[in-house]
């Protein structure tokens, strides 16, 4: 089994930022894909980042030139950096890996969340 554990939300003002950290624990024999999602209020759940294997990354339009998604030293975690963030970046924010684990078998595992509100 695989869990992922982010951290790093918080009650930020606008034009601030946070780094928010998704590290994976389990039987992982490889990730291919780590992403970031956020989810409001009354709304679907948004892909926000996405990070490859072999270094590619795509952001929705709505944070380009703000976030970056990046991996740590320790290949099992990614960060997202957001900049200057807006009131309408608060959100629920959930990594996503999609990973082979030990057995060969693949398979996307989801973290519980970190909630991350920009307000004055």
């Amino acid at each position: 089994q695989v869990q992922l554990e982010e951290s790093g939300g918080g009650l930020v003002q606008p034009g601030g930022s946070l780094r928010l950290s998704c590290a994976a624990s389990g039987s992982i024999f490889s990730i291919n894909i780590m992403s970031w999602y956020r989810q409001a209020p009354g709304q679907q759940r948004e892909l926000v980042a996405t990070l490859t294997s072999s270094g590619n990354t795509d952001y929705t339009d709505s944070v380009k030139g703000r976030f970056t998604i990046s991996r740590g030293d320790a290949k099992n975690v990614v960060y997202l950096q957001m900049h200057n963030l807006k009131p309408e970046d608060t959100s629920l924010y959930y990594c996503k890996y999609d990973v082979v684990d030990i057995t060969m078998v693949s398979g996307e595992f989801w973290g519980q969340g970190t909630l991350v509100a920009v307000s004055s």
